[in-house]
């Protein structure tokens, strides 16, 4: 194992620049300068329910707290009550089992992936979502009660931020709403927190713990590296809390434009194994109430106010290369037509069309001032070219017209499959063996064993990709490399990779990160009535030629280990985040012969016809094609909203 020391003539603003906990350190002069600005996206994981599990994971502890927030707040039977930051939803359970109405709400895509999978096992019916607890979903007025448990409260750089969720706690809760907090005892910390303490979480785990306060002693700077006695450090972690005085959050709260503050006390917390608990030792209790006015109910709009929707297609009077005919044929006619008619059900959108590209520029200009949205569906690309996809959303943001799917940006970094590759290596996720081949090159050395697939480096919609793309020897190498390059020219490089035979599998997703989102039920390909000589992939010939016998393939639920599918969501998350999608994406991956995941491509807006991947997964899930569409459009609208505000 490589130690690195930090040394001291490296500035803070230096070692921000750099990757945050990806290394074991040694010791470090200042905790402070390792800290993530956004330490909290990562660090909720498995390992915290392992080292705090002795106060997050103990349910007598959970029902004392229960009873002492029911007893300061005398909830009604009719309450609906909003657990923000729910963690791993050990409250908002335990509330649900009492009998009240709760929705639970938290940014880490693994602990809501475990609150709902503990609500499964017990049959409890709650909502969990995923979030940004600054940008709350909800429209104003939907709760009665919002409750921040657990010390939940304090983990941003700046006080602006922990106003802005006090201002979204204020705009949801209803008139005469409520409003409790239970955050850690600044004052008491700041004298009281332990500088350095271990402790062994079970029989193989133990973590030592640093603390400090930061350079302006407003933040205890916390450092925990947790050590498994037979894989040696397996975490170095740093993350920041900010101690509020008792004063100081009264001050806070009031400011946000809550009334009745009053501090109802403190919890004493106990730990089963009697050992360090950090910001968790002593929290205080404030509950306060919302005094406003109903927000205004919007009436139901006539056409004159409903939002400006306009849609981009391909051009259908152009040539598309990548269609089987290189026209639009009665197929893609016929899925306009669906489209159309999903849409127009959708009350709240005036929607109109847009797909004469000779044209498209002036049209979008006399629009962009009465246009709400752009519902970008133009795959093709601009003039159906498919390296110009990007140049659509580039042309909006000229304009500045709000948009739905992935930025010009982000679209540029997923064409290209070796980048994508390599941006995912650097974040751990796993990829298939491969190499690349520049376009003058005509020898290389074969670096993993057969079978491989052979593809180009750039494109979509599986072009260039078919059964002879699959190569056993090297005289298949050669041919499906020659029957690339005149298909594609002799300019573009070209991936070769290990081709896996496990589960062939995507994952689709519908939303954002700092909103909401939607992961659909991950489907894999279904090769069981394929002519058994044949390659197991499902490339241009399942796509695009309904005569091939690759036609016959079919994307059915996936049946994976529960493991399995955590892993595949969070990579799914972490990518469509690092890659900047936006709205919706797909992610494609393949199982190796070990049942290991391995990231193919990432998909942003995926192909969004009545019978492609997305639908057919919205399916899946009880969600009809209209639906879908408006999911995404919704999306985009709370997407843009949230930048608005």
């Amino acid at each position: 194992m490589i130690q690195k020391k930090c040394t001291n003539n490296k500035s803070p603003k230096a070692i921000k620049d750099k990757k945050f906990n990806d290394k074991i350190l040694g010791p470090v002069p200042s905790l402070e300068d390792y800290v993530s600005p956004d330490w909290w996206r990562r660090i909720f994981n498995s390992l915290y329910l392992k080292t705090d599990a002795d106060v997050v994971e103990d349910s007598k502890l959970t029902c004392q707290e229960v009873d002492k927030f029911l007893g300061l707040l005398q909830l009604k039977p009719e309450d609906i009550i909003l657990d923000l930051c729910c963690g791993q939803g050990r409250h908002a359970i335990e509330l649900t089992k009492r009998g009240f109405k709760v929705e639970g709400f938290d940014r880490s895509h693994y602990l809501i992936q475990k609150a709902r999978s503990s609500a499964k096992k017990e049959n409890i019916n709650i909502r969990f979502k995923e979030g940004d607890a600054r940008k709350l979903i909800y429209p104003a007025d939907t709760f009665n009660v919002v409750m921040m448990l657990g010390n939940s409260f304090g983990y941003f750089e700046t006080v602006k931020d922990d106003c802005r969720i006090l201002k979204e706690i204020y705009r949801l809760l209803m008139p005469w709403g409520r409003l409790l907090l239970d955050v850690a005892d600044g004052e008491f910390l700041k004298e009281n927190f332990q500088a350095r303490s271990w402790e062994w979480i079970d029989k193989k785990l133990f973590v030592c713990r640093e603390r400090s306060l930061s350079a302006d002693r407003q933040r205890l700077i916390s450092r925990e590296v947790i050590t498994d006695v037979a894989k040696g450090v397996i975490a170095d972690q740093f993350y920041a809390e900010r101690l509020y005085s008792k004063d100081d959050l009264l001050r806070l709260i009031e400011e946000s434009g809550f009334s009745n503050i009053v501090v109802d006390g403190e919890i004493i917390t106990d730990s089963s194994r009697n050992q360090d608990l950090g910001m968790m030792e002593r929290r205080i209790i404030i509950t306060c109430q919302v005094r406003k006015d109903w927000t205004p109910v919007k009436s139901k709009t006539k056409k004159a106010d409903k939002k400006k929707v306009v849609v981009l297609f391909g051009d259908p009077t152009k040539p598309d290369l990548l269609k089987p005919s290189a026209v639009f044929d009665d197929d893609d006619f016929y899925t306009i037509d669906q489209l159309k008619s999903a849409l127009r059900i959708l009350d709240d959108y005036d929607i109109s069309y847009l797909s004469n590209h000779n044209t498209l520029i002036q049209d979008l200009k006399r629009a962009s001032e009465k246009t709400n949205l752009v519902f970008n569906l133009c795959d093709e690309g601009y003039f159906n070219n498919p390296r110009k996809e990007l140049h659509v959303p580039a042309l909006l943001e000229i304009l500045d017209m709000p948009y739905t799917g992935s930025s010009s940006q982000c679209l540029a970094f997923c064409y290209d499959k070796s980048l994508v590759r390599g941006i995912a290596k650097e974040m751990g996720i796993p990829v298939p063996k491969a190499f690349f081949i520049e376009p003058d090159e005509t020898t290389f050395n074969l670096p993993f064993s057969f079978p491989v697939l052979v593809k180009p480096n750039f494109g979509d919609s599986s072009f260039g990709i078919t059964q002879k793309s699959v190569a056993e020897n090297l005289e298949q190498i050669v041919d499906a490399i020659s029957e690339i390059r005149e298909n594609f020219g002799y300019d573009k490089p070209i991936l070769i990779e290990e081709f896996l035979t496990g589960k062939d599998l995507s994952v689709g997703i519908i939303g954002n990160p700092y909103t909401s989102y939607t992961v659909f039920p991950i489907t894999e390909e279904d090769y069981s009535e394929l002519p058994i000589d044949l390659p197991r992939v499902c490339g241009y010939e399942a796509k695009w030629l309904p005569d091939s016998p690759y036609s016959k393939i079919k994307s059915i639920p996936a049946n994976l280990p529960e493991e399995t599918e955590k892993i595949l969501v969070e990579c799914c998350m972490k990518l469509f985040e690092r890659l900047e999608c936006r709205d919706y994406s797909r992610f494609d991956w393949r199982l190796d012969k070990e049942g290991t995941p391995k990231l193919l491509e990432v998909n942003p807006n995926p192909g969004w016809c009545w019978d492609g991947h997305l639908a057919k997964m919205a399916k899946y899930a009880d969600i009809s094609y209209g639906n879908m569409l408006q999911m995404i459009l919704q999306a985009a609208e709370q997407r843009v909203e949230a930048q608005q505000r």
